[in-house]
């Protein structure tokens, strides 16, 4: 069983030996720190049953039970073995804990449970073992990075927030370009064209209106995300403000690959930095471009690829490493999910 749980969406595969899918489903996102670990795994669980009942498996009610603990007489589980690679399992800590709930829900046999972030290194690196390190950055609603070296070394960051010393993602991107635009209207800083394309994307006449409408709880939090988009169409466009935005999440993305690189002894070895989430599987010319540039100048021994293949897949081949698949099997998957070839 694969399963890529995201902040705004879960993907759940069951998977055959020799690398075909059986069944998927998706559900909403996983947000133990919001909604607590018990709600986030029922839910969960919701998702695992449809994947399994899409696979024809029997859907087990227990599995969706709230209590960390199925009981006695639980059935045979659905699968060998659980791939889980989840958003908000930051730490070490939060991956084992997490770790334990799930096998306590008698999904697999065995389970294993890692950031989402090592699904995109996995889909990024080949099959073959012929490159084992790596470094993978994901800008999506937050930002997070983790390296790893040949030898199995880990470097990884705890990416929770401002808290860790994060800036960016989505989240913080439309946090940012709101305080902006904010102050642009208020007199308080310089004039920027977010001022006014943000309100006008809710239909709202002013930063006031759409301050008081995010306050107010008119506009739920959630709507914030769909404001990247017009920061990057107002940067676009020329406007300082948003285009030293871009720049400066182009520069953390860099900044956070780099110190991975150098933490694991990479930075003299070429290295593959894989990179993941909506924000840079955008594309957006000028936050790639100022990627590139700066990590060209940065690490000229590592080479950047944006993994577009959803990160179901890495959560696939790092189940099927586990169970020692043949190279076919990864094929086979890979074929499924649109990459037919491994990486170079």
């Amino acid at each position: 069983m694969a399963i890529d749980a995201g902040n705004s969406k879960t993907d759940v595969a069951l998977l055959a030996g020799d690398g075909s899918v059986l069944g998927t489903a998706r559900g909403g996102g996983f947000r133990p720190p919001v909604t607590g670990a018990g709600a986030a795994l029922t839910a969960l669980g919701r998702t695992v049953a449809r994947a399994a009942a899409a696979a024809g498996l029997d859907t087990r009610p227990d599995s969706e039970s709230g209590s960390p603990d199925p009981g006695p007489g639980t059935p045979v589980p659905l699968a060998e073995h659980v791939s889980a690679c989840l958003a908000n399992a930051d730490l070490p800590r939060e991956e084992r804990e997490l770790a334990d709930r799930i096998g306590a829900r008698g999904w697999g046999r065995t389970s294993a449970v890692a950031n989402d972030t090592f699904a995109v290194l996995r889909a990024g690196l080949p099959d073959d073992g012929s490159v084992r390190h790596g470094v993978a950055v994901v800008c999506g609603a937050g930002v997070n990075c983790v390296g790893v070296a040949g030898d199995g070394r880990t470097h990884r960051f705890p990416a929770v927030g401002r808290l860790s010393g994060d800036w960016g993602g989505g989240g913080g991107l439309a946090e940012a370009a709101l305080w902006h635009a904010a102050r642009a209207e208020d007199g308080r800083g310089p004039d920027t064209e977010l001022a006014r394309a943000l309100p006008a994307h809710h239909g709202l006449a002013s930063m006031y209106a759409l301050i008081e409408a995010f306050h107010l709880g008119e506009l739920p939090d959630e709507r914030r995300y769909g404001l990247v988009p017009v920061l990057f169409a107002v940067a676009d466009g020329g406007d300082r403000v948003a285009r030293a935005l871009v720049r400066r999440q182009a520069a953390e993305i860099v900044t956070m690959a780099v110190v991975a690189l150098d933490r694991l002894d990479l930075l003299a070895v070429p290295t593959p930095v894989l990179l993941g989430g909506g924000v840079v599987a955008a594309r957006h010319r000028l936050l790639h471009d100022h990627l590139l540039e700066l990590l060209a100048a940065r690490a000229p021994r590592a080479t950047a690829e944006v993994v577009t293949a959803p990160p179901v897949l890495g959560a696939g081949l790092r189940a099927l490493d586990h169970l020692g698949a043949p190279p076919a099997a990864h094929a086979r998957l890979r074929a499924h999910y649109g990459r037919p070839d491994t990486p170079r």
